[in-house]
């Protein structure tokens, strides 16, 4: 009756053995580390990078504990442990020194940040701790304000120049056409010509206002309501995009960066110990243009005696071979709507596919068909320096903005091409308003505190319930061991973040926990009490107390998640472990103490009594 098959003993003994296995990298602490990205788009950190960087520390004979290699998406990081913050700030410094000799162009980043102190083991078998909150490892904290006035100029000078696209193809003349704050001004020679343009312009864009001058032939056109909200919610949108890219050169575990209000952006950088460099990074700026290249015989003949010609730049390409463009920019990345990876259908080698707006679309036409067979560079901008991503020659016009670009490139390399294309720039400018700095011994003592409630709750708990139902308490203590070591396990396979809100669910996972113990223990004393012998009365307990303990954690579990789906920061780390913790707290109190009674009762079978406490009976009962 009470007795469990070998199988259901071997899935309680597996979920014990994972939940001590993903639980052990938590008990570990974090240690002093460097961590290396690119500091640029172009540059790529891989694997030859990490066994140039342990060169590094071999050849100056400073000690580690560990180095490794993350890809995050595109982006690779090295990271190096150390045994002390001494032997962290030399590496550090040593690594700025050998990996960029000129410190005014940066080639990586190398930054301060701390790494789990777990042996290499655990780590190779993929047992990770929980990413830890702000408020528990300690970083940086900013509220950053977009400048919505300036994503409105921007707006605002693109459709001037789109305006005056539309009227020269729909050969409409006008005198002049200017932007003037929010709003563009076109002057025409009469009011048929001004009623004839407004017509075209409201054909082929909805979302504009016009405002005819009653004196003259002039016409105020602005953005609609609806418009404006669109620019400043793609601004804003494009921002948080381009943070996320910028911030997981830094390598941060879980960050948090989210809207905040209609033109704020909350960044939380968690384990950050290095401010300015976090500082430096968020505030990067970056741009694409398109340019030509010129490779006539008299450009070449100047470029290989180190003479630029008038007119022309020199840039180099990502090998180092160096090419003369011309400073006229016919695009940038403005005009670029995407850039994904592919093959050609014809010779499927790896491509680089590019969509274009509606204005970048007829530039890149009518420059195609004039120059076709010659070679058109795409530049990337950073930090006011400026490399050729690629240069492929123009085959035949390209009319429809769709651009297929093709080369000596592979997979990989056209996929990261399509990713330095795609990131762009800020779409409006950001300052940085607040700035918090919590240190590593605030978010110590955080975990200190958070650690200690939950164990003298756990304490108090265990005492009372082994004191009430005696043997039967011992075995939901065991329970509620169990239910902790599982809920720890899952968040550290799930790679969660945990908050000072999450060790609150933790504590409140431990009263559900031991709720379900109670009901299963006073439904077995009641089955006593009815006169039923003491087997009988554990299968019946734990069989009708099922009930009660799923509606009760059922109805937890829908609040749970709907907290999870409306709410945002501190309520969804709450949210996320206490969802966790109702599915645990189930398992260990219904199989993994069902199965310890089992064990220890299952096998007699003229059970006379069980220690669980006083049975009280009532006078009617004999």
């Amino acid at each position: 009756m009470n007795r469990y098959p070998l199988w259901k003993y071997l899935i309680v003994l597996a979920a014990l053995l994972i939940g001590l296995i993903y639980t052990l990298p938590n008990l570990f602490g974090e240690s002093p580390a460097v961590q290396v990205a690119g500091a640029k788009s172009v540059v790529k950190v891989d694997l030859d990078t990490l066994k140039r960087i342990e060169s590094i520390f071999d050849e100056h004979e400073i000690p580690t504990t560990g180095v490794y290699f993350e890809q995050n998406g595109p982006v690779g990081t090295v990271r190096v442990r150390f045994d002390s913050t001494d032997t962290q700030i030399k590496a550090k410094d040593l690594l700025e020194q050998v990996l960029n000799p000129d410190p005014e162009d940066p080639s990586y980043t190398v930054a301060l940040n701390l790494m789990s102190a777990s042996p290499n083991w655990l780590t190779e078998i993929g047992a990770l701790p929980m990413h830890l909150g702000l408020d528990l490892r300690g970083g940086v904290h900013f509220l950053l304000e977009v400048d919505m006035e300036g994503a409105l100029n921007t707006r605002y000078d693109s459709l001037a120049s789109d305006l005056r696209t539309q009227l020269r193809d729909a050969k409409i003349p006008f005198k002049q056409i200017e932007r003037e704050r929010h709003s563009v001004l076109l002057t025409f020679d009469s009011t048929e010509q001004r009623d004839e343009a407004q017509t075209e312009i409201r054909r082929n864009d909805r979302d504009l206002e016009f405002t005819p001058d009653p004196n003259g032939p002039e016409l105020i056109v602005q953005l609609s309501p609806l418009a404006i909200n669109e620019a400043q919610t793609n601004a804003l949108s494009q921002n948080i995009s381009t943070l996320h890219n910028r911030i997981n050169e830094l390598g941060v575990a879980e960050p948090i960066i989210q809207q905040q209000g209609n033109d704020r952006i909350v960044v939380q950088l968690p384990g950050v110990q290095d401010v300015a460099k976090a500082k430096e990074i968020l505030g990067r700026t970056a741009t694409l243009e398109i340019r030509m290249v010129d490779d006539s015989p008299a450009a070449m003949n100047a470029l290989s005696s180190g003479r630029v010609p008038f007119g022309l730049e020199r840039y180099s390409d990502r090998e180092g071979h160096e090419l003369l463009l011309r400073r006229q920019v016919i695009l940038t990345g403005e005009n670029l709507q995407d850039a994904q990876p592919g093959r050609d259908s014809q010779s499927q080698q790896p491509t680089v596919n590019l969509t274009l707006d509606q204005k970048g679309a007829r530039i890149f036409r009518d420059v195609t068909r004039n120059n076709v067979n010659k070679r058109m560079a795409i530049v990337l901008f950073e930090q006011g320096k400026g490399e050729v991503v690629t240069a492929p020659v123009i085959r035949s016009e390209i009319p429809s903005g769709q651009v297929q670009i093709s080369g000596n490139m592979g997979p990989q390399e056209a996929a990261d091409i399509a990713l330095l294309l795609r990131a762009g720039s800020l779409a409006a400018p950001m300052e940085i308003i607040e700035e918090r700095t919590i240190g590593p011994s605030l978010g110590a003592a955080n975990i200190e505190q958070g650690f200690n409630s939950t164990l003298y709750g756990f304490i108090a708990l265990a005492i009372f319930i082994i004191v009430y139902y005696n043997l039967f308490g011992i075995f939901s203590t065991l329970g509620l061991t169990f239910n902790i070591l599982l809920l720890l396990a899952v968040l550290s396979m799930l790679q969660a973040t945990l908050t000072l809100p999450g060790i609150a669910a933790i504590a409140l996972t431990l009263g559900m926990a031991i709720d379900a113990n109670v009901l299963i223990n006073e439904r077995i004393r009641e089955e006593l009490r009815n006169g039923l012998n003491p087997q009988q009365a554990i299968h019946l307990g734990f069989e009708r107390a099922w009930a009660t303990i799923f509606d009760s954690n059922l109805t937890s579990l829908i609040v749970g998640i709907v907290l999870l789906a409306f709410g945002s920061g501190p309520v969804r780390g709450f949210a996320v472990v206490h969802c966790i913790g109702i599915l645990t707290s189930m398992f260990s109190s219904v199989i993994g103490v069902r199965a310890l009674v089992n064990l220890w009762y299952g096998r007699r079978r003229r059970l006379q009594r069980i220690s669980i406490g006083q049975v009280w009976k009532s006078e009617n009962v004999k």
